[in-house]
């Protein structure tokens, strides 16, 4: 896992024929340390390395990082599940508070439970950090917090990289980027061709914002004038620490889920078990719950089933935002969706809240009825480049 200062990325001055410069230039003095890159990989290198399994080939500092393929013999057939994100603007939070060791627990969330909604084992990861100025101790806390998530994703950490890129980013300002790979066999794939009339879909809690609409909520907390350090008392805490929660990671407990009540009995045959997920990120509970809807479905949501967290509830009134942006920005508390069969609806909500993650039926899926798709924001059919089915949001969330 090199995570070594890379060069920056503007173009290299033209060659011309003017006379040289009679300053001898380095590269540190054009703002690349190399040697606090080393110091960095030195300060996360334990983290890193608690993250690895007996398939991670090699330690850290490779090329490439290195995965024994030969675990995946026992599979029938072996489909690979891939994704990479981001952490967008939540990261100017950090920075403004000077806190670095929580934003990788926002990175594995976003890119590892994105594979988990197919059912798919995360395998391992990788992450990339561009920052202005490699400062060790701030490098290796973003790490060790991505390794810290991982472990407890159940992937390992096997590379990564720290670009310096003075001139295009400030001293105290980076972005954090992850890819991740997971596994599922192909006759137990989670995913919208499960999804039957009659299901019940079941939320879970999120931690709070998780990791979008932050430009959204930027904005409102700009406008209104609100300092990181603000007091508030419905939040119990300050501003800052309510924006800076991090994203709570599904993943262990998703798998445990689905493996508890599995799409396929001890036949292979399919049975009564979990039909699919979807990972609530960017575009709102709706926008993403209709990626995972066949044609010819409507899942309902009744908003009445839980309550805006505070957190939600502060952006809205504080920026007078409306209903319908707040839906397609912030996921409003509910960070993940189960789709599962009816008859284990009850059971797999006292699964989850035994795992610790607070669940409850929010809705059912139904068939499309001949009306189709209503007009409204409370309507939204496929997102994402998906042609997928109908969800309609209804009621008024509960007071």
């Amino acid at each position: 896992m090199p995570n070594l200062p890379n060069s920056p990325t503007s173009e290299e001055p033209s060659v011309t024929d003017s006379a040289p410069s009679q300053q001898t230039i380095t590269y540190a003095q054009a703002g690349v340390d190399v040697e606090a890159g080393d110091r960095a990989v030195e300060l996360m290198k334990s983290a890193v390395k608690a993250t690895h399994t007996d398939q991670v080939i090699g330690g850290v500092g490779g090329f490439a990082g290195l995965f024994d393929a030969s675990a995946l013999v026992g599979y029938r057939k072996p489909y690979l599940a891939t994704s990479t994100d981001g952490v967008g603007t939540k990261v100017a939070i950090a920075q403004a508070l000077d806190i670095h060791d929580t934003i990788g627990w926002d990175l594995v969330g976003m890119v590892v439970d994105d594979i988990v909604v197919v059912g798919a084992k995360p395998l391992f990861m990788t992450d990339y950090i561009a920052t202005g100025k490699v400062v060790p101790e701030r490098v290796a806390d973003i790490v060790r917090g991505i390794a810290s998530a991982c472990s407890a994703a159940g992937t390992a950490l096997v590379g990564g990289e720290t670009a310096e890129h003075p001139g295009l980013l400030r001293p105290d300002e980076y972005d954090i980027a992850g890819a991740a790979t997971g596994v599922i066999e192909a006759d137990e794939l989670l995913g919208p061709q499960r999804v039957k009339a009659g299901d019940v879909l079941i939320g879970m809690a999120s931690s709070g914002l998780h990791s979008n609409g932050y430009s959204l909520v930027r904005r409102v907390v700009s406008v209104a004038g609100w300092s990181l350090d603000h007091d508030v008392p419905e939040l119990g805490r300050t501003l800052g620490e309510e924006l800076l929660e991090p994203t709570r990671v599904y993943a262990a407990d998703v798998l445990d889920l689905a493996q508890t009540f599995p799409v396929n009995d001890s036949s292979g045959a399919t049975g009564a078990g979990v039909r699919a997920f979807t990972h609530v990120t960017g575009g709102g509970l709706a926008a993403n719950l209709a990626r995972v809807l066949p044609t010819g479905l409507t899942a309902t949501v009744d908003r009445a089933t839980w309550s805006l967290p505070p957190v939600f509830q502060l952006v809205s009134t504080l920026g007078n935002v409306p209903l319908a942006d707040l839906e397609r920005t912030l996921n409003l508390g509910v960070g993940m969706i189960a789709v599962v069969d009816p008859s284990v609806a009850e059971a797999a909500v006292k699964h989850l809240e035994a795992r610790g993650v607070p669940s409850w039926i929010l809705g059912t899926v139904e068939t499309t009825d001949a009306a189709g798709v209503g007009d409204g924001p409370d309507w939204v059919q496929g997102a994402k480049g998906v042609d997928g089915g109908v969800v309609h949001m209804v009621g008024d969330y509960a007071s």
